[in-house]
């Protein structure tokens, strides 16, 4: 038996309409600036794009990530649904684990890429993109059929709080009103999730972030978001907390590597383009949706992802085109993301380039307004915490 819902009654109209966090009037109070992202206006910044990410880098930062969604799925068979629907093996991840996974087309290019928590036997919280809510929700239903399982979009009960940065821990642990955490957070893994209670209402915190620092991802009811965000400020005064936006927050992923779908990954991607061939287990014993293309891979000469360090403050940024030398006439790649990098005070970048430009330490040139800056080829990712 499969079976269906949407919290939302009237959520193919809502697909249009622009949406508010239950968080907004926090980020109104607070002075931010709003940036229409996936049809939510959400926080882009509070003081500045640079004092957000150095906060995180060195203290801790609050986001506010209630765009995301969240697709209950549950039933008998919930994790041989998930094999097959995933390009991941979710039946081999433990209770309260999480697990990084692909939902991709027949073509093997990338629909989403996603998070998975395993809250039960039978019950996994899947989080998607808030760009690709509905095309997630709707591929993940289709693909549902024959097993007995129900797919549920949950996205408008849920609020998602992030504390990210050095301090995380010790502002969560001080933080009024949470009790009950399954896990003692000291000890918490990463990549795992536990429950717990913030005033008598259940709470679910995840060690995950998409920052490239330790911190937690909070999962509350949204009646209760603004209760949480005031506590976790609160808690976190003299600890070095900021509220931070957007913008802060593409910058912390980009020099931590992590791909931004509609940037580093498309419909027209194949994971091991993005680096993400690991991602996709071909040792499944069943099948899954994608695993013929992904066998079969890309074309030959499709271009791969690599990251790119310049000298100097020129950054070049999405869709900029890169050349193998200063005046070849037709472009080998495109950078899908890039800025200068707060941390490391230098130009970074991801881009997609021909196979014969991705090994490590090869030149290329990055047209900057007209102007062509060498870049090298490097590692991602750029920046990685010290442990």
């Amino acid at each position: 038996m499969t079976t269906a819902d949407s919290s939302t009654p009237d959520s193919t109209d809502s697909r249009n309409t622009e949406r508010f966090s239950p968080l907004h009037q926090a980020h109104v109070d607070a002075d931010a600036s709003f940036t229409d992202f996936a049809g939510w206006q959400m926080p882009v910044r509070y003081s500045s794009d640079l004092a957000e990410h150095h906060a995180v880098r060195n203290a801790a930062g609050l986001f506010d990530l209630s765009h995301m969604a969240e697709i209950l799925v549950e039933g008998t068979d919930a994790a041989a649904y998930l094999d097959y629907a995933l390009a991941g093996e979710l039946s081999g991840i433990e209770l309260w684990q999480a697990k990084y996974s692909l939902l991709l087309a027949e073509n093997g290019g990338i629909i989403d890429d996603l998070v998975v928590y395993r809250l039960d036997e039978t019950k996994f919280l899947v989080v998607a993109n808030a760009g690709n809510r509905f095309a997630a929700f709707d591929a993940l239903l289709a693909r549902a059929e024959g097993f007995d399982v129900s797919v549920v979009d949950q996205s408008d009960d849920y609020a998602l709080i992030a504390v990210q940065g050095p301090n995380a821990l010790a502002i969560l642990r001080a933080t009024g009103g949470v009790t009950d955490v399954g896990t003692d957070l000291l000890f918490m893994k990463y990549y795992r999730i536990t429950d717990a209670f913030f005033r008598g209402q259940p709470l679910l915190v995840a060690r995950t972030g998409y920052t490239g620092e330790d911190g937690f991802e909070l999962y509350l009811a949204a009646d209760q978001a603004r209760e949480l965000w005031d506590a976790l400020v609160v808690a976190g005064a003299d600890r070095g907390l900021v509220p931070a936006g957007l913008a802060s927050r593409d910058t912390l992923r980009l020099e931590a590597g992590m791909p931004l779908y509609g940037h580093e990954l498309t419909l027209n991607t194949f994971p091991v383009q993005a680096g993400l061939g690991r991602v996709v287990n071909l040792k499944k014993e069943n099948d899954f949706v994608g695993r013929a293309a992904s066998v079969a891979g890309p074309e030959a000469g499709a271009s791969v992802l690599v990251g790119l360090i310049a000298a100097g403050k020129r950054a070049g940024r999405a869709d900029y085109e890169i050349f193998r030398s200063v005046d070849a006439e037709n472009a080998d790649g495109v950078i899908t993301s890039g800025a200068l990098s707060p941390t490391l005070g230098y130009p970074i970048a991801m881009a997609y380039v021909s196979p014969d430009l991705a090994r490590l330490g090869t030149e290329v040139y990055v047209d900057v307004r007209g102007t062509r800056i060498p870049a090298t080829v490097t590692s991602l990712p750029f920046y990685k915490r010290v442990k």
